[in-house]
Parts: structure tokens; C-alpha cells; sequence
């Protein structure tokens, strides 16, 4: 079994984990609608990548409009 030969002190053990932080993401802006998307990635809201449409979005469907019964 593991046993530490010697304390770790609480300032080493920090400077440890100094470099564990999360970063914030780096979102920019989509040329085609303006939401914020991930960098080299298809857009969510409009389906573009790099100035074409590569995902068809589908139109929205209004459920009340039509007739349950």
C-alpha cells in the first residue's frame, strides 16, 4: 500500500493544482444568422458551416392549430 513518505504541504499541494482550472469557451459568431456557435463547427440555430447550408432545420410545427378529434 502507498504511504507518502513525507507531508504535503497545502502550498504545494495547490501549486499542484494550479493548472486543473476550466477555461471558458471561445464562441463566435455565426456569419449567416449572428448566434454564438462553437469555432469549426455546424451551427445549432441555422445549419450553416463555413457559408453553406449543410443541415436542413425543419420547419416549426404548431401542434394547435390542428384539430385532435
Amino acid at each position: 500500500m502507498a504511504v507518502p513518505q513525507n507531508k504535503v504541504t497545502r502550498s504545494r499541494r495547490n501549486m499542484r493544482r494550479a493548472h486543473d482550472a476550466l477555461v471558458a469557451g471561445n464562441p463566435a459568431e455565426c456569419p449567416n444568422c449572428g448566434e454564438l456557435k462553437r469555432p469549426h463547427h455546424v451551427c445549432a440555430v441555422c445549419g450553416h458551416y463555413d457559408d453553406r447550408e449543410v443541415v436542413a432545420q425543419a420547419d416549426e410545427i404548431d401542434l394547435d392549430d390542428e384539430d385532435a378529434a
